[in-house]
């Protein structure tokens, strides 16, 4: 049920609007023409994470605490019965796309992180600084990993991330306020340029990560002993104690996001 689930999923993602606008004209480019910048498709998949993370975190996190509803970061333990917070959403989308076959890195750090592990260094810490100015994204080709990279400012974006820091037992920082720079999302990629297969390869990666952490969560609900279960459906913590289906976020999505990476794509022909 899961695995036709994900496939209905993946069709509403941004490969499946290329097609809706009527495809690639032949006479003008292939499939196998590199016919967009590494940045710009970074700035793409970068536009949908955005979407995606605050979704979840206002709409999901944030309406669903109001619910009752309990996010952890032990959350996948037999003992906790939660879903898991916006960072560890967005590391369960890294681990998946991490496991696809497109080369594709995420990872999302801080110069005050809550696991020391996610630290800036060297390049990139100086690079923040900078970021944390303007919070305009930073491109650049990271030598020493032979990858092409991009920093973009992730912000604090609803109350739940200021209160989860600032109240968490080994959080280094505990001031953080709404809007604030909490940390920078990092994309990388080992060529310069991308075709369209590989640019929808990109899109439709994050988008199947996106898809494989909230149906975790989902089976995570459905193993609860203790605690009262959400509705899956339609319907969202707004509502009451409900939650969408995962076909229902992800379609959230696309509306808010794709329309702008469809016309990015259309318009390269």
């Amino acid at each position: 049920m899961k695995s036709i689930l994900k496939i209905t999923i993946l069709l509403t993602s941004i490969g499946i609007l290329l097609t809706s606008c009527g495809g690639v004209p032949e006479e003008k480019v292939t499939a196998s023409d590199n016919v967009f910048s590494v940045a710009e498709v970074l700035e793409m998949v970068a536009t949908e994470n955005d979407v995606t993370r605050t979704l979840y975190t206002k709409a999901i996190v944030g309406g669903g605490k109001k619910q009752g509803m309990k996010f952890d970061e032990d959350w996948r333990k037999d003992d906790v019965e939660a879903g898991p917070l916006p960072a560890l959403f967005l590391r369960g989308v890294a681990t998946s796309i991490k496991k696809s076959p497109v080369p594709l890195g995420l990872y999302l750090g801080s110069d005050f992180p809550i696991n020391a592990a996610n630290k800036f260094e060297g390049q990139q810490a100086e690079l923040f600084e900078e970021i944390k100015e303007n919070q305009e994204p930073k491109f650049f080709y990271d030598e020493e990993q032979k990858l092409h990279t991009a920093m973009f400012a992730d912000l604090a974006s609803a109350g739940a991330c200021v209160t989860c820091h600032n109240d968490h037992p080994q959080t280094s920082k505990s001031d953080w306020k709404l809007g604030d720079v909490m940390g920078a999302t990092t994309w990388q990629y080992p060529k310069d340029s991308l075709s369209y297969k590989e640019t929808v390869a990109v899109l439709n990666s994050y988008a199947k990560g996106t898809v494989d952490i909230y149906l975790e969560y989902l089976d995570e609900i459905d193993n609860f002993k203790e605690s009262e279960k959400p509705e899956i459906g339609e319907k969202w913590p707004a509502d009451g104690n409900y939650l969408p289906t995962a076909e229902v976020f992800l379609d959230s999505v696309r509306k808010l996001a794709s329309y702008e990476t469809m016309k990015k794509l259309v318009a390269a022909n």
